[in-house]
């Protein structure tokens, strides 16, 4: 059995998760907005689980961004700042007197699904992460790829595909350039981009679930998100190829026919017909807590 913890930018989950799949524990609390809480916090939920099945265990952490391998810092944890230019991985260590394995949202994503989740039956499988950011993360029969700088999966930061261009997009391009920093996928469709998009376009001050929640009085405008979210998805498909795509995170479950996305993104990848899986992941939001408590086992699934 291993430890899996989940530090999101809302809510700390913990698991205990045996070889089988089996959850033997699982609890929830929110989460400290400042460093040496966090530390703190994920310290005593490892120490109270021991406690309380009186064992040591190996410890996974599924966080947000991603560790630069040359100097062990966090970045690009837009959504819990406070953890950014930080040793995550080097202090909860440290904390602990144990070697902490840890992987970004993305990765643990596509590790659970691919080992026993909804993705389980396909070699290659890109976890995608629609929330208030927009990551991923790559796996391969069952192990994460994490790449030369810790950046494979992490699509969100590529610019959005310019073909098709709309023309609150056109505003965004230099003269003499058809990409500039802020066009980047991330921005077009995450959470927090379309509310941002949302403001500028409606001053209007909403969150991304209700946007969705008024279809009717939003069509157009979320049609233009299922627009960019397939030509994004293109990139995917043109350079990864992978077999299944595991939609995670709070956005993904507002997408209800994944099909249309599907047709619409093989029309921007330049194919007749897409054989790669858009699927849901088995385990909803717990899909990433389950993925860390799998971080560092030499086993085989």
């Amino acid at each position: 059995m291993q430890i899996g913890i989940d530090l999101g930018a809302t809510k700390i989950e913990s698991v205990v998760l045996s070889n089988d799949g089996k959850e033997h524990f699982r609890e929830r609390e929110p989460s400290p907005k400042s460093y040496e809480e966090t530390i703190n916090i994920i310290k005593k939920i490892v120490i109270n689980i021991e406690k309380k099945f009186k064992k040591n265990f190996n410890v996974g952490l599924c966080h947000p961004g991603a560790i630069i391998p040359e100097s062990g810092k966090l970045k690009n944890a837009n959504n819990s700042a406070w953890l950014n230019n930080r040793t995550l991985q080097r202090d909860i260590s440290k904390e602990l007197n144990k070697n902490v394995y840890c992987e970004n949202d993305g990765n643990c994503l596509a590790l659970s699904e691919a080992i026993d989740g909804s993705a389980k039956n396909y070699k290659t499988v890109f976890g995608l992460i629609l929330g208030s950011g927009c990551g991923g993360g790559f796996v391969i029969n069952k192990k994460i790829i994490i790449g030369a700088n810790n950046h494979a999966g992490e699509w969100g930061h590529n610019p959005l595909p310019y073909f098709g261009l709309m023309d609150d997009e056109v505003s965004t391009l230099s003269k003499d350039s058809i990409m500039v920093p802020n066009i980047s996928i991330e921005k077009y469709i995450s959470g927090k981009g379309l509310e941002s998009l949302y403001y500028e376009k409606f001053g209007k001050n909403i969150n991304a679930y209700e946007i969705f929640k008024n279809y009717d009085e939003n069509k157009k405008f979320i049609d233009n998100f299922y627009n960019r979210l397939s030509r994004s998805l293109s990139i995917l498909i043109n350079i990864v190829d992978p077999e299944a795509i595991v939609f995670g995170g709070g956005l993904s479950n507002e997408i209800k026919d994944l099909n249309l996305i599907k047709e619409m993104t093989a029309n921007f990848a330049g194919v007749k017909n897409i054989n790669t899986a858009f699927i849901k992941p088995m385990y909803g939001d717990a899909s990433g807590v389950r993925g860390a408590a799998r971080l560092g086992r030499e086993i085989n699934y």
